[in-house]
């Protein structure tokens, strides 16, 4: 039950991830939003959901994560329901913002709770297989949902279709996850730590996305991003002083987090440009409706499910890296044969085979780096470990989406001809495919060959991981 709860609130947090993509021009025209106002119904949930993604997870091991899984997922729901109900552009976007405040706090809860739950081993393995694939589906099948609602239903279904799915999620975590038990000596929350990460990551995130209307080159873009640099530089100062950091920075130690945070961020970064990529060809060069581009993604979310099976198999047996090789490698060539697409081409030729190749290797990665980025962490980290990779996901998907799609907008620059579009959206698949074969050369080099070792404590101190390959 806690796994079918985890995974049911990571499926919800993922979807709106991605569907409202497909609803903005109804949103335009519903609720009257100025031109320049409509992306920041897509800016604001990464906004929060990003910038507060650190502190979400050491809330979790400070106060309980069933007790943060509740409330970020009641929070989500009620903005859900806000959200759907919206009748000015204020509104929907404050909603926005609530869901993803609740969500930076219900994802790492969910991912801590399966740590916590399945022992390390091959037990764990399948409960993150299932979480991984339940998640890649997510943000898959948002495209399709988001679309279809739209086409036949509705655009405030998108906000509203959220509802029963947190309902469910939260009955079963109620009914299956035991409370936990108040801690002897409860640690004080690093209000410092949480206002510099909470800054920096924000303000990065939305220095970011903003350049799709500001462009890289605009002053408040590089005010914006120096300032994210100074709070990050001066949080990780912070955390090197304070007793009980918000995120422990000898955690980085690990060979295991550090190359699972660095790899989840270059994933993030390849898959989520796939996903804009694509979705503009299928629309813009071969003239695809919504509802119709949305279930031209079916494929890639089967493959996406695929992978994680496959994988989740393979690291039972085996270790994380032996399927995040083959993963990264597979997905690159999958984006390879998608930089091959053609103005004349068609859903059958051009996209249904890149999009199985592709997705099953996203899958193949997105199943065990979750594993990988959990190995070795002590329970009591868990949530600090989860929030770790969970904005490594959000930061790499953010910033490489707003890199990737920059860089096509001047390789396009104002032509419209889908010819032209057609050439830039090839660029932008064939980077993303770099991005992949990056992760790859990552995986063999970071990742250590052999498994985590049994912990070691250190005198009275509580036991701190000591894995393979680490330089501690």
């Amino acid at each position: 039950m806690v796994l079918a709860a985890a995974a049911v609130a990571q499926f919800v947090v993922a979807l709106d991830m991605s569907v409202v993509n497909v609803a903005l021009p109804a949103l335009r025209t519903a609720l009257g939003f100025a031109p320049l106002d409509l992306s920041w119904v897509v800016h604001m949930y990464a906004l929060t959901f990003g910038g507060f993604l650190l502190l979400g997870g050491r809330a979790c091991d400070l106060y309980g994560r069933r007790r943060m899984f509740v409330l970020g997922l009641t929070l989500f729901g009620l903005c859900s329901l806000t959200g759907g109900l919206a009748q000015d552009p204020w509104q929907l976007i404050a909603a926005r913002a609530g869901q993803g405040l609740g969500a930076a706090a219900a994802a790492p809860a969910a991912l801590a709770m399966l740590t916590t739950t399945f022992a390390e081993g091959p037990r764990r393995v399948r409960a993150l297989g299932v979480w991984s694939a339940v998640n890649a589906a997510g943000g898959a099948l948002g495209v399709l949902a988001g679309g279809l609602l739209t086409e036949y239903a509705g655009w405030r279904w998108i906000m509203l279709i959220n509802l029963p799915v947190v309902a469910v999620a939260l009955a079963l975590v109620l009914a299956g996850a035991p409370a936990e038990a108040a801690p002897a000596r409860r640690e004080k929350l690093d209000v410092l730590g949480a206002v510099l990460a909470t800054g920096g990551v924000g303000l990065m995130v939305l220095g970011v996305v903003r350049t799709d209307t500001l462009g890289w080159g605009s002053p408040l873009t590089w005010a914006t991003l120096a300032a994210a640099t100074v709070l990050l530089f001066a949080f990780v100062v912070a955390e090197a002083k304070v007793a009980a950091p918000l995120l422990r920075l000898g955690l980085l130690r690990s060979r295991w987090v550090a190359g699972a945070n660095v790899l989840v961020f270059l994933a993030a970064a390849g898959q989520f440009t796939a996903f804009y990529f694509v979705s503009l060809y299928m629309q813009q060069v071969l003239g695809m409706g919504a509802a119709a581009t949305g279930t031209a993604f079916l494929p890639f979310s089967l493959g996406l499910v695929a992978g994680t099976v496959v994988a989740t198999r393979v690291t039972a047996s085996r270790t994380p890296r032996a399927s995040l090789v083959p993963g990264a490698l597979l997905a690159a060539v999958g984006l390879a044969w998608f930089a091959l697409i053609s103005p004349d081409g068609g859903f059958l030729t051009d996209v249904l085979g890149p999009s199985l190749v592709t997705s099953v290797g996203a899958g193949l990665v997105l199943a065990p780096v979750a594993a990988a980025a959990t190995t070795g962490v002590a329970p009591r980290e868990a949530g600090m470990a989860s929030g770790l990779m969970n904005s490594s996901r959000q930061l790499g998907g953010s910033i490489g989406l707003a890199a990737l799609a920059t860089i096509v907008a001047h390789h396009t620059g104002t032509a419209t001809r889908p010819a032209a579009l057609n050439d830039g959206y090839a660029l932008g698949l064939a980077i993303a495919a770099g991005i992949f074969a990056l992760a790859a050369v990552v995986a063999i080099v970071v990742l250590p060959r052999g498994r985590a070792v049994t912990p070691v404590p250190r005198g009275a101190a509580p036991a701190e991981n000591q894995l393979e390959g680490s330089p501690s």
